[in-house]
């Protein structure tokens, strides 16, 4: 059989052994929108493929082993097909962020093992490296946004909120304290939250102007953040990545315990140094509770 005058099309059977795949796999990235048949029957349905498509079927199938996402897998496909540096450069950077990923659950993996195993021994010198203060801070007109976030679209919703929250505060008379995100409820792999971002102004009725006028779309509000009393534990840059960061909350409950203290509101980080220009070991944020 031939088509369009190319070159033979071959049934789906022969395709699958010239590329060392499956009918089966075949028809799925057919279904997935990866590697579409050169020809389907009208009247069987058959599926046929040309030669020329061995490469990308092959190429699909190791992407498939990389867990790559089926978006990206299209986009990288494609992207071979016209400028081959700029897929391998997709590739490395999907990859980078694979191995950054890994790395943090092997941190976390191993903080679990030490927690799970009861070496006490280990987990007190750990606790022991946040030092727990309180503060009392006053009342403040907060500019907010509002979202429902998992874990790991967390840190770039951080500060791509506080960064239009700074933007917004800056028609409002000003930032008049650090910015801060309190989390009403627990945000991970399985719980979304919601997280609110808050950035505290100086005019109230210019940050309700400018939230009326930008945020709806966004979650954004502006409410009055009563005065509070804070119990908190200061931690550096390389301390807010996981497990460390889970430590530093849990440092300030065990102390609060310890205190016989309750938590009067919603745990929060207060970041208060510039994030891009700190080094790893620069103290940038602070692990809060409110407390009676």
């Amino acid at each position: 059989m031939d088509v369009d005058g190319d070159d033979e099309l071959l049934t789906i059977g022969a395709f699958a052994a010239r590329a060392r795949l499956s009918a089966k796999a075949l028809r799925l990235y057919d279904r997935l929108g990866l590697l579409a048949p050169a020809h389907v029957d009208e009247v069987n349905g058959y599926r046929y493929y040309r030669a020329a498509q061995t490469e990308r079927a092959r190429l699909v199938a190791l992407l498939r082993q990389l867990d790559m996402p089926l978006a990206l897998i299209g986009e990288v496909v494609d992207l071979v097909e016209r400028d081959g540096p700029a897929a391998a450069e997709r590739l490395a950077a999907y990859w980078a962020d694979v191995e950054e990923r890994l790395a943090r659950r092997r941190t976390l993996a191993a903080y679990l093992r030490g927690r799970l195993s009861g070496r006490s021994s280990e987990m007190a010198e750990l606790y022991g490296k946040f030092v727990v203060e309180t503060v009392d801070v006053p009342e403040r007109v907060v500019l907010t946004e509002t979202r429902h976030t998992l874990a790991d679209e967390l840190p770039a919703w951080i500060g791509a909120s506080l960064g239009r929250l700074e933007a917004g505060a800056r028609e409002c008379g000003g930032v008049t304290a650090a910015p801060f995100v309190v989390y009403h409820s627990e945000v991970s792999m399985e719980s979304d939250g919601p997280a609110e971002a808050c950035v505290p102004v100086a005019d109230e009725a210019a940050a309700r102007a400018w939230a009326e006028a930008h945020g709806r779309a966004r979650g954004t509000a502006v409410r009055v953040e009563p005065a509070r009393r804070l119990a908190y534990t200061r931690i550096s840059k390389a301390q807010v990545a996981h497990p460390q960061i889970i430590a530093a909350f849990e440092a300030v409950e065990r102390w609060l315990a310890g205190q016989g203290i309750e938590a009067a509101g919603p745990c929060r980080e207060v970041y208060f140094a510039d994030w891009d220009a700190a080094g790893p070991d620069d103290a940038v944020c602070d692990i809060a509770f409110p407390v009676t």
